[in-house]
């Protein structure tokens, strides 16, 4: 999640959780970021909890934040987003195969919440427009 604009920049799915799961999604961020104007992780800043996948991605230019043991607040915003993840999409529904949690997965945060879902802490703008509006400072 990019702190900014609150836009889902980097995400992956997989079966098991391997440090592949969170490089896709890192190199995802990446590639989104550099698009975006900013190369190569430039400027860009990762935050981890201190899970088995933290250890991702040293050899880059991003700036490693690593969250301290027991601290619930830590990772405030990705823990909300993630209940809100929760009510909204996992637990109206039952899929079938993974192919079709894949796309369900896709559609929330690619569609609804990047483009669609409006954000209070944004002036209820979207993460897409709040980015289109507001020029980040460098």
């Amino acid at each position: 999640m990019d702190v900014f604009s609150r836009a889902i920049v980097g995400w992956s799915t997989a079966i098991s959780k391997r440090a592949k799961l969170v490089l896709d999604a890192l190199d995802m961020a990446l590639w989104r970021r550099d698009r975006a104007g900013t190369p190569a992780g430039q400027g860009l800043v990762h935050h981890s909890d201190e899970g088995s996948t933290r250890h991702s991605r040293s050899a880059c230019t991003i700036d490693a934040s690593m969250g301290s043991i027991g601290d619930c607040v830590d990772n405030a915003m990705m823990e909300s987003f993630w209940a809100r993840v929760q009510v909204e999409l996992l637990n109206r529904r039952r899929w079938r195969t993974r192919l079709e949690l894949s796309t369900a997965l896709f559609e929330y945060l690619e569609i609804f919440h990047n483009r669609q879902r409006r954000h209070s802490a944004l002036g209820m703008l979207s993460p897409v427009e709040y980015e289109l509006r507001t020029p980040p400072v460098a």
